[in-house]
């Protein structure tokens, strides 16, 4: 088998959040996929920051197992559940930052003479949470760009936070995408070509 080295990848990725989901997908709008190569708009898009350990996107599926008697092989499978997620530790511990891992608007969190302060949202389990695309800009082959974004997406994961002498302060962070409608997918992927 040959190996093209140029399909090859390996460098950071970028991520950039978009405008809270309110129920209509025209809040941010994705960039083309034209663009592919550039920095998404800075009116709907901004960039989180740093991040450390690199940034991680998982697609997970699951299959139904079908099975007959008259056979020990399993004949078919069926999907039945897609999951994509985008897992980062954010390096910047601002507090903007803070409110995104948490769900919050933006709007969480305001400032005053020499401070800055976040209040969560008080909230019941019947309140819809916020849900924001996400943008994940890193290599494809031939050191050209990928673009994957996540239409609508929300942190699930606990959120942990440490203040060591030895280390740095990040908040960790898995955004999980969501059904978007019946002719919109929840996730998109493009790669730039040379």
């Amino acid at each position: 088998m040959a190996v093209t080295v140029t399909n090859l990848i390996q460098g950071p990725a970028t991520l950039y959040k978009g405008t809270q989901y309110t129920g209509s997908y025209d809040q941010s709008p994705e960039p083309g996929d034209t663009s592919v190569n550039t920095t998404p708009s800075g009116t709907a898009w901004s960039d989180v920051g740093g991040t450390n350990d690199g940034v991680n996107l998982e697609i997970a599926r699951e299959y139904a197992e079908m099975e007959v008697d008259q056979l020990v092989d399993i004949p078919e499978r069926r999907l039945t559940k897609r999951e994509i997620s985008i897992t980062t530790n954010l390096a910047e511990a601002t507090l903007e930052n803070l409110a995104l891992t948490l769900n919050e608007a933006t709007t969480t969190v305001t400032s005053g003479s020499g401070f800055k302060t976040f209040i969560p949202t008080i909230t019941t389990s019947a309140t819809q949470p916020t849900y924001v695309p996400i943008i994940l800009d890193g290599y494809a082959p031939s050191q050209n760009r990928r673009r994957v974004i996540g239409r609508r997406m929300l942190s699930i994961d606990p959120i942990s936070t440490a203040y060591r002498k030895d280390g740095m302060t990040m908040f960790n962070v898995r955004w999980a995408g969501h059904y978007v409608s019946s002719t919109l997918a929840p996730f998109k992927v493009i790669d730039q070509t040379s």
